[in-house]
């Protein structure tokens, strides 16, 4: 598991290329079975991946959780971006088509992932956040989440909002997911943007062509940097950070958020006049 230490705003001015990526970005986030994990100090989220192929593949809890199950002090969302698979909880089985996602609550001793066609394999985007209280797993389609569309073509930003794991939606303890895709020639995400100092946030991205890129922006609105982003690779927002991107072209990105409430409008906005 990759360790991702919490950074002050402070310390990010003074990051260059570099150091800004080996802080917030994630890579390799996909790797042919296995379970890729980055677990990062700020709010104690964990982030990652799973792609079975020829095999199936389990969460386990390392030395990194100190407990016995992964999820005995943790819930889990995940959604699919790959090929139709399977997650089984404690012997449930729940069949997953792209798109689709799963709310997973605290307590669930076995989750096992599969793939249905190893030359499709199912990609399982996953957030985990530590959980205080049981919530029932639950199943959510595309079509299940709730649908906000906003933008302006005017401003290269017309795009549907999908709140999956959403008080709207079901409950969870602190865990909000979801997925936002832009309509093709908008490449604008969350601008004008914002911060909110109760929640930290991760962006996954996808749907993006071999060479196209995502330039996310982050930092304290009057001192903002960007991080080159590539297709399925994302970026730890803290809450001190502004997180918002334009792209070469439309994408596809998956937004998860822990921190003290679930209150999706709950944000301080920037006013575009303090940017910098």
């Amino acid at each position: 598991m990759d360790i991702r230490y919490a950074v002050s705003p402070g310390e990010a001015e003074k990051f260059g290329t570099k150091e800004l990526r080996e802080a917030f970005l994630l890579t390799g986030i996909f790797n042919d079975d296995e379970i890729s994990m980055v677990y990062s100090h700020v709010d104690r989220i964990i982030a990652g991946g799973a792609k079975p192929v020829a095999k199936t593949l389990a969460f386990e809890a390392g030395k990194e959780i100190g407990a016995d199950t992964f999820l005995e002090r943790r819930e889990l969302g995940l959604i699919n971006i790959g090929g139709e698979g399977k997650i089984i909880v404690d012997g449930t089985e729940y069949a997953l088509k792209a798109r689709d996602g799963l709310y997973i609550g605290q307590g669930a001793r076995d989750v096992i992932l599969t793939s249905s066609d190893r030359n499709r394999p199912a990609k399982f985007y996953f957030n985990s956040a530590p959980a205080h209280a049981v919530y029932p797993t639950k199943k959510v389609s595309l079509d299940d989440a709730k649908q906000l569309h906003l933008g302006d073509r005017k401003e290269s930003n017309v795009r549907t909002i999908y709140q999956y794991i959403h008080p709207d939606v079901l409950q969870s303890c602190q865990l909000v997911m979801g997925m936002t895709i832009l309509e093709p020639e908008n490449v604008w995400n969350t601008m004008p943007t914002h911060t909110h100092d109760r929640r930290m946030e991760v962006y996954f991205y996808f749907d993006l062509p071999d060479e196209g890129v995502v330039f996310h922006l982050m930092g304290q609105p009057g001192e903002t940097r960007h991080i080159v982003v590539r297709n399925e690779q994302a970026v730890i927002s803290p809450s001190w950070s502004i997180h918002s991107g334009v792209g070469t072209t439309n994408y596809t990105f998956i937004w998860g958020m822990v921190g003290e409430n679930q209150t999706f409008t709950d944000m301080d906005g920037v006013p575009m006049q303090q940017l910098k």
